[in-house]
């Protein structure tokens, strides 16, 4: 054949393709997110092989095992015990609750470390939504604003490097970020959930967290986050939400889920000069793992390709269970 271009050419040998692959991926590229309860024991989570809910004690040799391996943020999420939530969730703004006292050790023994946090009330609410509901089921934003505000300046307080609204409520950006500067916390980074989908991938980590919408009160309850989470629908909207974040004083914007939201990311990425993270959230790392179990996958070979799905897209960072797993498998390539 009389081809004057051959695209195989520069695939014929590994040395060519890693000359021009386009996109790499590194264990800083990560950010491993962490469970962690106030229980004696480390719990698995079975709807999440190889996840655990840490105790305080265990949670830094986890740590600085993802340190070792390269990987350089971790983000903290709290199991509270349902006798600390209330309907405000004013649980999420004491001092010496959970995540501040993990925030205080981790930075006192890994101070090097980069700690982001979750600001939202579902995991101290006993209603299990992401902000206040009121008498007639009703997701108060305003007013779930201000218990969000403060719940960050007492993260900032404790020691975090990076805030992490993940509530999707309008305004809470700018508020945080107002909340922060005027306590003294302007070098505190806030990484948004700008574009969090009301998605069916949250499952296995809605019971890590035992965080799902429940009734337990005569009023009424909404049975999913879709008044304020975005419709999966919709991506025109995403770019208003990162116009809206930005201008509000994010300094990284997130896409959650990832993997069925890469259109997402890459439209971010073409709108917004700022970082972009993607979460590769619980059912995406739930559904690899069973099927590795049942030896239908390689897991190995579809979690790397994966998270470089997550970078070809665009993004940064990316948040993921499959951290020390993948920081392992690129050290030994």
């Amino acid at each position: 054949m009389d081809l004057t271009y051959r695209p195989r050419r520069l695939r014929r040998s590994l040395a060519l393709r890693e000359m021009v692959r386009e996109v790499s991926l590194s264990p800083a590229d990560f950010i491993y997110p962490l469970f962690v309860h106030e229980g004696s024991d480390v719990e698995p989570i079975s709807a999440m092989p190889g996840a655990n809910r840490w105790t305080l004690e265990k949670l830094l040799g986890e740590v600085q095992r993802a340190w070792e391996l390269g990987i350089r943020c971790v983000v903290l999420f709290p199991k509270i015990a349902d006798n600390l939530k209330t309907e405000d969730g004013k649980e999420c703004f004491n001092p010496d609750g959970l995540i501040p006292r993990a925030i205080r050790y981790l930075k006192s023994e890994l101070p090097d470390m980069t700690v982001m946090t979750d600001v939202a009330l579902d995991p101290y609410s006993s209603d299990g939504h992401d902000g206040i509901v009121s008498s007639e089921g009703v997701v108060l934003n305003d007013e779930t604003i201000h218990q969000l505000c403060l719940q960050a300046v007492m993260q900032a307080q404790a020691g975090a490097d990076l805030i992490g609204p993940s509530d999707m409520m309008d305004g809470r950006v700018g508020a945080i970020r107002e909340a922060l500067d005027d306590e003294g916390f302007e070098h505190v980074g806030i990484i948004s959930y700008t574009a969090k989908y009301s998605s069916a991938y949250y499952g296995p980590f809605r019971e890590a967290l035992d965080s799902a919408p429940r009734n337990l009160s005569n009023k009424p309850i909404p049975k999913d986050k879709s008044t304020y989470q975005m419709d999966p629908a919709n991506s025109r909207e995403a770019i208003t939400e990162a116009q809206l974040d930005e201008q509000e004083g994010a300094d990284i914007l997130m896409v959650k889920p990832g993997l069925a939201y890469l259109d997402i990311i890459y439209r971010l990425r073409q709108e917004s000069e700022l970082p972009i993270a993607a979460y590769n959230v619980s059912g995406e790392y739930a559904m690899v793992k069973a099927a590795a179990k049942k030896g239908w996958i390689d897991e190995k070979s579809v979690v790397l390709e994966t998270l470089l799905s997550f970078k070809r897209a665009g993004a940064d960072l990316i948040l993921t269970y499959h951290a020390c797993d993948a920081a392992e498998w690129l050290r030994q390539d």
